[in-house]
């Protein structure tokens, strides 16, 4: 088990915004998160990197407890958010945002094996590495937020709605890409997402979130053919 959540819950001001959730994440698996928007699937992420302080429960990651741990000490563990609508610096260029994601690695060879492997995952940021990252597509931004996760050498990788603002053909490359990372490099993922059919179909496990507590988990296929979830998130 690589990390595990128990019990957790999380308040803004009188709001309960996360109540008594517990989620595990295995090695080297896509779990995916799937709810409406306001159910809390990015509190969730965002309790996980410290961001957000819960009100009771426990997180833990790879057997040390990381509860009330500050972001970059979270960060340093290897665990690393691509951000819901990309949030990349737009007036940096590619090369520069691609930099400030390795900032926390200290060896140099690792660095360079880091940059070459997003380089040969992204072909298109190779191609742009001196443009200006606020001139990219939408789908060539989120890349770019995929690629400065991954220079931090993440054990966790969190993703916050991949799927934001892009085309159906572009949201596709995206997941496939996520795909290819996690089989690729053995990386553990959290996918949270409002498009169900697509984290369902790229993911080994998922939650249901409802109004900050999980109400049905288990194996992404099962969920994918449960009749609630289907009429709910799946518009059938």
């Amino acid at each position: 088990m690589l990390m595990k959540i128990e019990g957790l819950s999380v308040n803004y001001g009188a709001i309960r915004a996360l109540d008594d959730v517990t989620v595990e994440v295995r090695q080297g698996e896509v779990l995916s998160v799937i709810g409406a928007n306001g159910a809390g699937k990015s509190t969730l992420l965002r309790t996980i990197t410290g961001i957000v302080k819960p009100v009771a429960g426990t997180i833990t990651f790879n057997g040390t407890n990381i509860k009330g741990l500050r972001p970059d000490k979270i960060v340093r563990l290897g665990i690393m958010v691509v951000p819901e609508g990309r949030r990349i610096f737009p007036d940096l260029s590619v090369k520069e945002n691609l930099e400030l994601g390795g900032h926390a690695i200290d060896d140099r060879s690792l660095k360079k094996e880091l940059y070459t492997l997003i380089l040969a995952t992204f072909p298109r940021l190779k191609e742009r590495l001196k443009q200006h990252a606020g001139t990219l597509s939408g789908g060539e931004q989120q890349m770019l937020a995929m690629g400065r996760a991954l220079m931090g050498n993440p054990k966790l990788l969190l993703l916050d709605e991949p799927s934001m603002g892009l085309s159906p053909i572009v949201t596709r490359e995206i997941f496939s890409l996520i795909g290819l990372i996690n089989k690729e490099k053995g990386i553990s993922m959290i996918l949270v997402e409002q498009n169900a059919h697509m984290a369902l179909e790229h993911s080994e496990r998922a939650y249901v979130l409802e109004n900050g507590r999980i109400t049905l988990w288990g194996p992404s296929a099962e969920i994918k053919s449960n009749p609630g979830v289907v009429e709910a998130y799946l518009g059938v």
